[in-house]
């Protein structure tokens, strides 16, 4: 069941935290605008940050425990 969290992480990763694909995942364009002082960002491209980012937040977490229990498990 661990692993399963792990691969529903990736998938939600792959499609909803990349899309739309071209010419540049939104989660990227997002981020590139909030390192570049967030200039002119509206409420829906804040949203719009959160929507596309959760997943990549949700495979680090993911990831956290998969690697933390090898660990504990050698």
């Amino acid at each position: 069941m661990k692993n399963n969290n792990f691969f529903l992480a990736l998938l939600a990763t792959l499609t909803l935290g990349l899309a739309p694909f071209t010419p540049e995942p939104h989660f990227f364009e997002k981020i590139h605008k909030v390192l570049g002082g967030a200039v002119g960002m509206k409420p829906i491209d804040w949203f719009d940050l959160v929507l596309h980012g959760a997943p990549w937040v949700w495979l680090a977490i993911e990831s956290f425990k998969l690697v933390r229990s090898k660990i504990q498990k050698s």
